[in-house]
């Protein structure tokens, strides 16, 4: 018989607070890269999506990744994940014809203690493929 192990509540809520920081970390990057934080945590019926942004005729869905080092959060982007990311990016703008005439791109940026948030721009086509990163 097995014994089914309770989650940490205390483990959840620390990970979601490191999630925030790591936003958080991300949009004050790209603020400094001029880019205008459109949405965070923007849902839509397919999933969330953690940044939404633009800058000139690109507007980016942007996925955060805060692991413990750089390669470990670039590999956190699972192709399931991609998938979610390109869906609810068509549902966002869907809802929003305004930016319709921008053009669309799904960026990562990657977060790691003690390093400086890396944004890997155009990581998922619209085809639903990963491009190589890193």
């Amino acid at each position: 018989m097995r014994v089914r192990q309770r989650l940490d509540p205390g483990g959840r809520r620390r990970a979601e607070r490191r999630g925030r920081r790591a936003e958080w970390l991300a949009e004050l990057a790209l603020r400094l890269k001029g880019w205008r934080v459109l949405e965070r945590r923007a849902r839509t019926g397919a999933g969330e999506i953690d940044l939404v942004c633009r800058r000139g005729a690109v507007l980016a869905f942007i996925e955060v990744k805060a692991r413990a080092d750089l390669e470990t959060a670039r590999a956190a982007l699972a192709p399931r994940q991609a998938d979610r990311l390109l869906r609810a990016g068509a549902l966002w703008r869907a809802r929003r014809s305004r930016y319709d005439r921008l053009q669309p791109r799904f960026d990562l940026i990657l977060v790691a203690p003690w390093r400086w948030p890396r944004h890997l721009e155009g990581v998922i086509r619209a085809e639903g493929r990963m491009t190589a990163l890193l």
